[in-house]
């Protein structure tokens, strides 16, 4: 029972009886607790209830779609939610991280890249949260923060400031911010950052690291089309500019 209790849950959020199934099977051979949702409504349900460790949330669902969903288990709950979706579309990918989604996989997908993915999530949450409470616990931590140029961070508060201004980031936007700039002028490839933020080794899409970096560019540039802090290397990656 104890062991039981120290498992994962995951929700699984899909109107597909077929996918559902083929979930739970894999998540439970692999160890975890599942829980079922089959619309909008009902996730958004047993998620405020049961506050499971993750959430597998399909786009197209009944009653309340899964971007609705994804907003409204983001107020109040800090998780890893991974959207699918058999749509492709960059304004569903956009939206879906844009609402507090923390990853984005398509139909069909492999069950191993699905598992990667899932314990990679689940890895960097507990991660993250550790860090977080070691932080909160130690009275005596003095300032730890990085700058370069207009761009600071304080990796106590988890707070950006540019030109002085506090900057709203997700969690995330922060942890991309923090790696970029904790090496200013290095460029760092998509597959680098997936591996380092996002915890893939291999499976994960590198359009999800370019649609956080516009995000956050959104934030920290005055003129998103020619950015003076967070900067592209055409085809190889991304860096913070060391002046």
């Amino acid at each position: 029972m104890e062991e039981n209790l120290n498992k994962k849950t995951i929700l699984i959020v899909d109107d597909e009886k077929t996918i559902v199934d083929m979930l739970v099977y894999n998540l439970q051979k692999e160890g975890y607790n599942t829980l079922e949702a089959n619309d909008g409504e009902e996730a958004i349900h047993i998620a405020l209830e049961e506050k499971p460790n993750l959430v597998l949330l399909d786009i197209m669902l009944p009653k309340m779609d899964g971007l609705a969903v994804c907003k409204r288990i983001r107020q109040s709950l800090d998780i890893p939610i991974l959207m699918i979706s058999a749509k492709d579309e960059e304004i569903d990918k956009i939206l879906g991280l844009e609402l507090g989604a923390d990853d984005y996989i398509t139909k069909p997908f492999s069950v191993r890249e699905l598992m990667a993915r899932v314990k990679a999530n689940l890895r960097k949450a507990e991660m993250t949260d550790k860090v977080f409470d070691e932080k909160n616990n130690d009275n005596k931590a003095g300032t730890n923060i990085i700058t370069v140029g207009d761009l600071s961070l304080d990796l106590n508060k988890f707070e950006v400031k540019v030109r002085g201004e506090i900057i709203d980031l997700t969690l995330r936007e922060f942890e991309v911010l923090k790696y970029l700039a904790n090496q200013p002028g290095q460029v760092v490839t998509r597959e680098v950052l997936l591996e380092k933020v996002w915890g893939y080794e291999y499976y994960g899409d590198i359009r999800t690291v370019d649609v956080t970096v516009r995000r956050i560019r959104e934030k920290i540039e005055k003129d998103t089309s020619n950015p003076k802090i967070l900067i592209t290397k055409r085809g190889v990656g991304y860096y913070i500019a060391s002046k």
